[in-house]
């Protein structure tokens, strides 16, 4: 049973595969992301399209066998105009890493943005990770462009830009070393 400071964590919405699904399947936590996320639920589809060689056969795999979430918020349907209430939490892509530890160490560590969620993507060669945006200071995608700035600036990381809108979706793969700020394990 949730206690009171999980009821009032942000949402996002769980949508069961496949990626063209666009009904919401139910309401998701940081914490279920994580539990999801560290679990054998998507154990067998990670490691098999960790087999795959060409990115055809990877894409289809991915859009045909992994559940996804909204990390932006809450949606009664799979698009920017269904959207009913904003997370205040934005995802970045970051894929085709050279050092996905090194990587994974500084963004845990990042002096300008807190990590709420950290993993590997399903592919094994990024990292999606989550942090927390104030839109009373800047819009959505005013706070997209400034976190892919500041990650080119600071690290010389190139973020997916295709991940802008509001409705994108995130694939939960099998991450058994996923990152989850204390604050959400701590809820007692």
């Amino acid at each position: 049973m949730e206690n009171n400071a999980t009821n009032n964590w942000p949402k996002f919405t769980f949508f069961r595969k496949p990626i063209g699904n666009p009904y919401p399947y139910r309401d998701f936590t940081m914490l279920d992301t994580y539990c999801y996320i560290i679990g054998d639920y998507a154990k067998a589809a990670t490691e098999k399209l960790r087999t795959l060689t060409t990115k055809n056969e990877k894409t289809a795999f991915k859009n045909k066998h992994f559940d996804y979430i909204t990390p932006s918020g809450t949606f009664s349907y799979h698009n920017d105009a269904s959207l009913i209430k904003h997370s205040q939490y934005m995802v970045i892509d970051l894929d085709h890493l050279e050092n996905l530890e090194a990587t994974r160490h500084q963004l845990i560590n990042d002096e300008c943005f807190e990590p709420q969620l950290l993993f590997t993507s399903p592919s094994g060669d990024g990292l999606k990770w989550f942090v927390k945006i104030d839109l009373s200071l800047a819009t959505h995608n005013e706070y997209f462009d400034a976190i892919v700035n500041y990650l080119k600036q600071t690290y010389n990381i190139a973020a997916d830009k295709s991940g802008r809108n509001v409705s994108r979706g995130c694939y939960l793969p099998h991450d058994p070393n996923c990152y989850i700020n204390p604050k959400y394990l701590n809820h007692e």
